[in-house]
């Protein structure tokens, strides 16, 4: 039985003991057993974490935003230094396997190293002589404190890299609502912002329910909210963050529609496939959990997917040898499964079924093999509502045109993809799909940090997606400086000028 640890909070520099009753588990799910309790702050430990982000605000936004850069820079060196640790950390709170967590923390890595970027992202704009005598010049500016509310399923790089670096290196601080089922790499990481130099009080961590994180939405010193999560709840809160007049950017549900013609390579195909599916267990928004197959290659495709998923090595996260580890927790497993049997019951096809894994030695784990479903119609759930686990449903149309028409009847889309050796349909695919972030022989058509994550329909609610430009956009705000000098003579004029239209209202 592995040793449980009791967890803190993180504000104005400290960690602090919470006055709370109630602990949340934090499990090993190769394991099955709970390695930490992190608390749910009170409403008033939460306002404490507010409070030191807002006290931390002025002196953080008026240091020279290279010296900012510089705790970047040290940040970024720091997260390869502890790599091996950070992604042991996720693998033991997350369950994903040893190369997937790494691509978590790379993840983190990635982001940092474009906020090092920053002295060359806020810069503005400026034009001499926009009328006669006058300039004009834009600033970016920081706004104050921002939340971000995370899931579980990326425990490193939503909170430490979609939404910390481009807000601190900005000028801004921020509060962290921890996932409280996987709160200990951001923890960790946060203990490497200070060792990097970053001043008390910029960066905050709490864990808490539903309840205390509404303070967020509401609460006047909050100027902005990042969330990743769940459509319903993406819903709520937008509508009540941007009713109290804050910036709001909702990642939210999936599924993910991946387009095979005829002419692609059966074998390659499915392997990626595989990748795409079955990675992380499923638990991620850029999963591939449905394939849309033309029916003169459908067998095939079903043939090598169930093949490649058969060989698929089930094992511990922290095992390097394992390709598929558990879900995140008990519940979470009987949620899939729940799933699993609603597909069954509404006549699909059950290929592969993995609700009866165990692995030797690791009983109490949280384990689910891949599961494939084929022949899912337009009336089956299984095949549109995001499962969020290792499960695959396989959809059969005649062409071209009846396969992206089926897969822009989704009310999601973050990502879609396309597999052939077709320029043509290629370009098309790419031109007339909903999805925000579009792969061509790609299974997962994640963006680098410099570019934004860029989902649409019920998957983003907002204006400015994570990262990128738009990263920068929203944690900053413009601000338009127009100047006049007058010479001797002109001072000594009286008359005002009248507006033409040229400058200014």
């Amino acid at each position: 039985m592995s040793e449980i640890k009791k967890l803190k909070f993180f504000a104005g520099g400290k960690w602090l003991n919470s006055s709370t009753a109630k602990y949340m588990d934090v499990y090993d799910p190769s394991i099955g057993e709970v390695i930490a309790q992190t608390p749910c702050c009170t409403v008033e430990e939460v306002n404490t974490a507010i409070e030191s982000a807002k006290k931390a605000f002025p002196a953080w936004s008026q240091t020279p935003v290279m010296k900012r850069a510089q705790v970047m820079f040290k940040f970024r060196d720091l997260i390869i230094e502890h790599m091996d640790e950070l992604t042991q950390m996720v693998a033991r709170e997350n369950g994903k396997v040893w190369e997937e967590a790494r691509g978590d923390i790379l993840k983190v890595k990635e982001p940092v190293e474009f906020a090092c970027g920053i002295p060359s992202l806020m810069k503005g704009q400026s034009l001499m002589n926009t009328s006669t005598g006058y300039d004009t010049v834009l600033y970016r500016e920081p706004l104050g404190v921002f939340a971000g509310i995370i899931p579980w399923n990326f425990p490193g790089m939503i909170p430490m890299g979609w939404m910390t670096p481009l807000c601190i290196a900005s000028g801004n601080t921020i509060v962290i609502k921890a996932a409280s089922m996987t709160p200990m790499t951001a923890m960790r990481c946060a203990e490497l912002w200070q060792e990097a130099g970053l001043p008390d009080g910029v960066l905050n961590i709490v864990t808490c329910s539903r309840n205390e994180a509404e303070i967020f939405l509401t609460h006047p010193d909050v100027k902005g909210v990042s969330f990743v999560g769940s459509t319903s709840v993406g819903l709520h809160i937008y509508a009540t963050a941007a009713a109290h007049g804050k910036r709001v950017q909702c990642l939210c549900e999936a599924k993910n529609h991946g387009l095979v013609l005829e002419d692609a390579p059966i074998d390659r195909t499915a392997a990626g496939i595989i990748n795409s599916s079955f990675g992380c267990a499923g638990e991620r928004c850029m999963a591939l959990p449905v394939i849309v197959a033309q029916e003169s290659i459908a067998d095939k495709l079903v043939e090598a997917l169930v093949k490649y998923a058969k060989d698929l090595k089930i094992g511990p996260a922290y095992d390097k040898a394992s390709e598929l580890g558990p879900v995140v927790t008990d519940s979470h497993r009987k949620s899939v499964t729940d799933w699993i049997d609603k597909g069954i019951k509404e006549g699909a096809k059950l290929v592969l079924d993995g609700r009866k894994v165990t692995v030797k030695g690791y009983e109490k784990g949280f384990y689910l093999g891949p599961t494939i479903f084929d022949h899912c119609t337009a009336d089956m759930t299984i095949g549109d509502i995001e499962v969020f686990g290792p499960v695959l449903c396989v959809k059969r149309v005649k062409d071209f045109e009846e396969g992206i028409e089926l897969m822009n009847k989704n009310e999601f889309a973050n990502g879609s993809v396309i597999f052939t050796q077709n320029g043509y349909y290629a370009r098309e695919f790419a031109r007339r799909t909903d999805g925000g972030m579009v792969g061509v022989n790609v299974g997962i058509p994640v963006p680098i940090g410099i570019f934004p994550f860029n989902g649409h329909k019920k998957s983003f609610f907002g204006d400015l997606h994570v990262l990128g430009d738009d990263g920068v956009k929203f944690y900053t705000e413009s601000k338009v400086v127009i100047t006049r000098w007058f010479d001797e003579e002109e001072m000594k004029k009286t008359k005002v000028d009248t507006w033409d239209g040229s400058v200014g209202g």
